[in-house]
């Protein structure tokens, strides 16, 4: 019986291996360093002892950072922001992508709007039209000024049109004879069948949400309103913002917490929850199949 595989495979198998491991590594040990510096002492971290393993055990760092009302109010509208702005992205991409999926006998327009969306991936108005654009609807300092600018992500309209396409049409005819609308049939049979792939790209909103800082320094005037990461960014940049607003129980704590590991204990928590929420996921970036296609 002739082996499977011969030494050259093995030995790509095996290079390919390494490599994907290696590259894994060098994405976690930076994560791990920052986790190690939060959970560890003043003193050693001062003394440049913390590597890659926590220093005098303590959760002083996280308890300081939780004290923060601003930490937990950025929190609440980086929250407030995820879960509305995931919804409007699925939402919009869609009802977007359905229509565009069809061929142009079908949906005479579909040329023309398909160029537009290719023409707004390409080019763009820049930061001060889109600055002025959502100063004048009166959004600043509102969450919507997070979400409306970019409620409509073309990149993900693209990637579900083609899963779309890729759904066999018996099914839609089968459905418009037992008299259902185009609407109908989005929901009941479109969508269902493309689970894997609408969990992906909401995977992708999620992510994106949760890590934008930039337009949350530009549209909010008033830290109060900044969504986690852009408060996170002002404490990386801005050492004596940590030592804001502090009371008599903070300022103890302080006392025995240092710059780096506040900021340590600050950026790992804001990473946290996408951490935890990515492996649920991943299972859908490798089931792109339809379930349940037509048979006979």
């Amino acid at each position: 019986m002739v082996d499977r595989y011969s030494w050259s495979r093995w030995l790509f198998v095996a290079l390919n291996y390494t490599f994907l491991i290696l590259l894994a590594v060098l994405c976690i040990l930076p994560l791990i360093h920052v986790l190690a510096i939060s959970l560890s002492s003043n003193l050693a971290v001062s003394a440049g002892l913390v590597k890659l393993w926590p220093k005098d055990l303590t959760f002083i760092s996280y308890e300081f950072i939780l004290r923060k009302s601003e930490f937990l109010l950025s929190l609440l509208v980086t929250l407030k922001r995820v879960l509305l702005g995931v919804a409007v992205n699925m939402l919009l991409t869609i009802l977007a992508a359905y229509p565009l999926s069809k061929e142009t006998s079908e949906f005479k327009g579909r040329t023309v709007y398909v160029w537009i969306l290719v023409f707004t991936m390409l080019f763009s108005g820049g930061l001060i039209p889109l600055y002025m654009t959502v100063k004048t609807l009166g959004l600043l300092d509102s969450i919507w000024s997070l979400i409306l600018p970019h409620a409509l992500p073309v990149f993900n309209v693209v990637l579900l049109l083609n899963f779309f396409r890729g759904i066999p049409k018996e099914l839609e005819e089968a459905a418009f004879i037992d008299g259902a609308g185009y609407m109908k049939i989005l929901w009941k049979v479109y969508v269902p069948l493309s689970m894997p792939s609408i969990a992906t790209l909401t995977l992708f909103a999620t992510v994106g949400h949760w890590n934008a800082w930039f337009d949350g320094l530009i549209f909010m005037n008033s830290p109060a309103n900044y969504p986690l990461q852009s408060y996170l960014y002002t404490i990386v940049n801005n050492v004596d913002a940590i030592m804001g607003n502090l009371d008599l129980v903070n300022i103890k704590l302080y006392e025995e917490v240092s710059s780096r590991t506040a900021k340590a204990a600050q950026i790992f928590l804001g990473a946290l929850p996408i951490l935890l929420l990515y492996p649920f996921l991943q299972r859908f970036f490798i089931k792109g199949i339809v379930v349940g296609s037509v048979k006979g």
